[in-house]
């Protein structure tokens, strides 16, 4: 990576050492904070699994006017008197599951799609669903909802293999999930209605709420030093706080775009060695837009909020977020 002057490496530095760059696990054995989650299982009916947790990353649209909320609808289910996976609604990007039998013990949900990248999450036990992104566009999934044996070994509680064809590409991007957690009620929603009034180009929504994002919020280096494993961003909190670690920056800007009929994707993953988090959006004339804010008439702009916002839009910074060879990608959500 080439450098990119004093300023640049000072602020990479310090959301490095601030806790941007990544968050140690809670498991003792962990010695990554981008602690891949591997499975170590058999094939048995029954399957045992090695899980570390994840870290926290830290560092024309369809005629969609309002916010898509996703529904447990019934209709395709596998469940037992433990946990239920939904996977009605796979044309339309989303599968959702809960754990319902009483437990004090951690639960974790997997899923994985035809990249063979596997995506891993806590849940909590009761009766409300929880919505996770099929990333991974058509193929094969499958969903594993394990329950914690001791450390980091964790048993099958349930599991469930399924296909999947998608009405369209940006299905999976355009509604709430776990990471991007939001409601047709939610005041991250209605902000995001107040910003784009009167707008119709995706674009312009972009860029109103971009703009909006790296003036609004701080990066809150007293949560990025602090912060564990297991966490999500509660956006209406970051919204009213003003400040937040570049997983709630990511989170925030997806939301309002998602809720305003812009697909967009989270991407958590690295920029330079720092672990992080940023957005790419999708246009009816261009299609997806990797490491993209804008275009502002000459040239497109990298969408990266928290690295803007914090470097205060220096010359050397919008330099190096200008760069997408600077960033790595790992999960989509």
């Amino acid at each position: 990576m080439k450098r990119t002057g004093r300023l640049l490496s000072a602020l990479l530095a310090m959301m490095m050492l601030a806790g941007c760059g990544y968050v140690q696990q809670e498991s003792a054995g962990s010695s990554s904070g981008a602690a891949e989650s591997q499975i170590y299982g058999s094939a048995a009916a029954v399957e045992n699994a090695d899980i570390e947790d994840e870290a926290t990353a830290l560092a024309a649209a369809p005629a969609v006017m309002t916010s898509l909320e996703p529904v447990a609808s019934g209709t395709l289910v596998e469940k037992n008197d433990k946990a239920e996976i939904d996977y009605s609604n796979t044309t339309d990007g989303y599968v959702m599951v809960r754990h319902q039998a009483s437990t004090k013990k951690r639960l974790k949900v997997q899923v994985k799609g035809p990249s063979d990248t596997t995506y891993t999450y806590n849940i909590n036990c009761g009766s409300t669903w929880t919505t996770f992104v099929l990333s991974d566009g058509n193929g094969s999934y499958k969903v594993t909802v394990y329950e914690n044996i001791s450390g980091t070994k964790y048993a099958t509680v349930l599991s469930k293999s399924f296909t999947v064809s998608m009405t369209n590409s940006f299905a999976p991007f355009l509604r709430p999930n776990q990471y991007v957690n939001y409601t047709s009620a939610s005041k991250t929603t209605a902000k995001a209605a107040a910003l784009t009034k009167g707008m119709t180009d995706p674009l312009d929504k972009v860029k109103a709420v971009y703009d909006f994002v790296v003036s609004y919020l701080t990066y809150d280096k007293e949560k990025a030093a602090t912060v564990k494993s297991g966490y999500l961003p509660v956006l209406d909190t970051v919204l009213a706080e003003k400040k937040g670690i570049c997983f709630d920056y990511a989170s925030l800007m997806t939301a309002m775009l998602r809720s305003q009929g812009v697909p967009c994707k989270l991407i958590v993953g690295y920029a330079g060695t720092a672990y992080h988090a940023w957005i790419n959006v999708y246009t009816k004339e261009d299609g997806w837009i990797n490491a993209a804010i804008y275009f502002d008439g000459k040239t497109w702009k990298l969408m990266d909020p928290t690295f803007a916002s914090s470097g205060k839009q220096s010359a050397e910074i919008l330099k190096y977020i200008g760069n997408g060879a600077n960033y790595t990608a790992k999960y989509i959500y």
